[in-house]
């Protein structure tokens, strides 16, 4: 496999050269002054897709396998079947630790929403507030502090108004092994992924985490292991589970991947309180933020050269658009895979247009992009992208099967797509937090990481390809017309 990393990597890390003095400026910073430092490699132990309660279930024995400090991070935080699954692994790591009577097992919980009345009235800092046992459980839903005695549990939540989410969720077992889920604490039956890995990427996540939530440098306290202590008597191989429950285990003989060493690129994207709303400017003039997360996608798109694939649940960011018909008029074959009515309301207030209309604006601009003017009037960038064979465009809604269910009817099917997966030229796949959505390119805090390995992009395509199968209704493909 040919390693095309540089073709990516050094105009994504140029752009960030260039852009020290206004990332200075965020929260965390740490790595303003040298973008490099977010170059790493990692080994893939396992991915998955399917509900987020049922990516809980499945990780609840890894969870379980924590020995000195488990460092969970979600955004939205809820009564809900996956918090039932994590009490349960909180009781077993208190147990756990009683019993053998040594030091406690450290647990640092942090989210940022947990309802509009916490929103309003958060305090707003980035420091965040800490949550006293005596509200654990009326309050988070946690157990009794009395059951949770071998745990050394501490729990902090940020936001700040009117729409700066911290979004990131992951997961760190003793410093070597992250999980990175796309789902939250919640009770809502979406469709989701998540991927496990470690290697020096986890000393990433572990500095982004000391960085912003503990606000202080990296605490020695707990050595970092080499992760394989938490991968025995697993075997390679697919499974499926049904409902898009899709487990791929990539680890041989309980100890080494055969996807390892790869390289790797961690992509923070800090929060800001500016949304930059621009009601009369065109998406063209419509600038994001230079974070990392934001310019890595912005250079995939940039420098594809022969497909993108993005599956979120929102698509109304500007510079996404933009670059998106930028790269069809390259000819670069696009195909995304978007909700039609997901948190509409949230949309509105923070994008102010839907992911419906946008999709039917790019559907209307590809149009455009297929018959260019011929009146005389087309300007010189118009009859230079006449010339070219524009790339095809696909377009599709995610759909549960057997149509849409009442919350608690679900019956495991997921009801919306919320992963956050962006493939280029079938060898760069992007995971994480971040959506293509306004909110997520301007306000939130964001967090993603890309991978660079053809093997890990095809059984992450399989799995999801699979999971899709009767829940993805086409409603635009160019190469078939309007279906």
């Amino acid at each position: 496999m040919s390693d095309n990393t540089p073709h990516f990597n050094q105009p994504f890390l140029s752009t960030l050269d260039s852009a020290v003095l206004a990332n200075s400026e965020d929260d965390p910073n740490y790595y303003a002054s040298s973008p490099r430092s977010l170059l790493s490699t990692s080994t893939v132990h396992s991915l998955a897709t399917g509900t987020g309660s049922a990516l809980y279930r499945s990780l609840a024995p890894l969870l379980e396998s924590t020995n000195h400090e488990l460092i969970l991070v979600t955004c939205f935080w809820a009564h809900s079947t996956t918090l039932h699954v994590l009490n349960a692994v909180l009781r077993t790591l208190s147990d756990k630790a009683v019993h053998r009577g040594t030091e406690k097992i450290r647990v640092r919980l942090c989210f940022s929403s947990l309802s509009l009345f916490q929103k309003l009235f958060h305090k707003q800092s980035v420091a965040g507030q800490e949550y006293p046992p005596s509200v654990w459980s009326s309050k988070l839903g946690l157990p009794p502090p009395s059951d949770l005695n071998g745990l050394d549990l501490q729990i902090k939540s940020v936001f700040i108004l009117p729409f700066s989410v911290m979004h990131p969720k992951f997961m760190i077992i003793d410093r070597s092994t992250v999980i990175l889920p796309s789902c939250n604490i919640s009770w809502e039956e979406w469709f989701e992924g998540c991927v496990t890995v470690s290697g020096p990427i986890a000393n990433q996540f572990l500095q982004f985490y000391s960085k912003f939530w503990a606000r202080r440098d990296p605490n020695p306290h707990v050595s970092i292991g080499s992760g394989n202590d938490h991968w025995q008597n697993k075997t390679i191989g697919t499974t499926d589970l049904g409902h898009g429950h899709i487990l791929h285990q990539f680890l041989l003989n309980g100890k080494t991947s055969p996807i390892s060493n790869i390289p790797t690129v961690f992509l923070p994207s800090p929060h800001r309180r500016n949304p930059q709303f621009r009601p009369f400017s065109s998406a063209e003039r419509v600038i994001a933020p230079p974070t990392p997360l934001n310019t890595f996608i912005l250079t995939l798109f940039a420098k594809a050269e022969s497909s993108i694939r993005a599956q979120t649940p929102n698509l109304t960011s500007p510079p996404v658009l933009s670059a998106l018909m930028k790269a069809l008029t390259r000819g670069i074959d696009v195909s995304i895979l978007t909700s039609e009515k997901l948190m509409v309301l949230e949309q509105l207030v923070t994008a102010g247009i839907t992911t419906s209309r946008c999709v039917k604006k790019l559907i209307k601009r590809y149009r455009k992009l297929q018959a260019p003017p011929t009146d005389g009037r087309a300007s010189d960038e118009e009859v230079a992208i006449s010339r070219l064979r524009p790339g095809a465009l696909r377009i599709s809604y995610f759909t549960p099967r057997g149509g849409p269910k009442a919350r608690g009817d679900e019956g495991g099917e997921p009801q919306q797509s919320h992963l956050k997966m962006t493939i280029v030229d079938g060898e760069v796949l992007v995971l994480g937090s971040g959506n293509l959505d306004r909110a997520s390119w301007f306000t939130s805090q964001e967090l993603g990481v890309a991978f660079f390995d053809k093997r890990l992009v095809e059984a992450m395509e399989g799995a999801v390809d699979t999971a899709m199968e009767g829940r993805a209704r086409v409603v635009y493909d160019s190469r078939a017309g309007d279906v």
